[in-house]
């Protein structure tokens, strides 16, 4: 008889799931799971981000820091051509520098100046005076220009508005026209035996070329250096084609 009775307890004990006590424990484990998951989850939703957002800072490719790169710079206000800059007295800190006869070494220090970080903005930003961005421009120890602003008078484009813009040509053995940079003219990349122009202008004035001397200069740095281009020529090219402010080369 107390046989039955037993069976018939375990037999109601099993339908109601397992009594009282088992339903009024709280399922601990699975709670901690899925915790765990969403905390996980978290955490590579942010490292992705992180990635995302400072992928500049994990460049690789050329230059590296072992090559050394040059390219020629001229900088053109409202039609006249700027001095070459002085040189970059910071040469310790960065191994972006002007040389002080219209050539740029572009000899990266660190992950920061290599690869696609390799820019003018770089360089412009370890040059003290210097000032280049997508609304302005400003030449060392001289006063500003922002986009709509009118020439001054005493220059080739006085009374006429002007916008700033870089351009370049990929070799000082380059004919024809140069590539306006799309977008910010500072995003412009390095690229050995360049040459570039940055300038503020009106949107019809002609983008020439940077100055000879600073072309030859650039012919000398390249070839003297101990890894020349074996198809690199030794002479400037006689054309004086430029680029027309506002546009890009097709």
């Amino acid at each position: 008889m107390a046989s039955n009775s037993t069976g018939r307890w375990v037999e109601r004990a099993a339908t109601t799931g397992g009594g009282r006590t088992y339903r009024g424990q709280a399922p601990v484990n699975w709670y901690a799971t899925l915790v765990l998951i969403c905390v996980v989850g978290l955490v590579l939703i942010g490292f992705s981000r992180y990635q995302r957002t400072h992928q500049s800072t994990l460049s690789s490719g050329p230059p590296t820091t072992s090559q050394t790169w040059y390219a020629a710079l001229g900088i053109d206000i409202c039609g006249k051509m700027q001095p070459n800059l002085p040189p970059s007295s910071n040469a310790t800190k960065t191994g972006l520098t002007a040389n002080g006869n219209g050539v740029i070494t572009v000899h990266p220090l660190n992950s920061s100046e290599s690869g696609s970080n390799a820019t003018l903005a770089t360089f412009v930003s370890h040059y003290k005076g210097l000032e280049l961005n997508a609304t302005t421009i400003r030449y060392p120890g001289r006063r500003t220009y922002s986009n709509g602003e009118i020439c001054p008078g005493g220059t080739p484009d006085a009374g006429k508005t002007g916008v700033v813009l870089s351009v370049s040509w990929p070799s000082y053995t380059s004919r024809g026209k140069g590539t306006e940079t799309s977008g910010n003219p500072q995003d412009l990349q390095f690229s050995n035996g360049q040459l570039i122009t940055v300038a503020y202008l009106p949107t019809t004035s002609p983008v020439p070329k940077p100055p000879a001397t600073a072309v030859s200069n650039l012919i000398t740095a390249i070839t003297s250096s101990s890894t020349p281009s074996t198809s690199t020529p030794t002479s400037a090219p006689t054309s004086s084609t430029t680029q027309k402010s506002g546009g890009s080369a097709k």
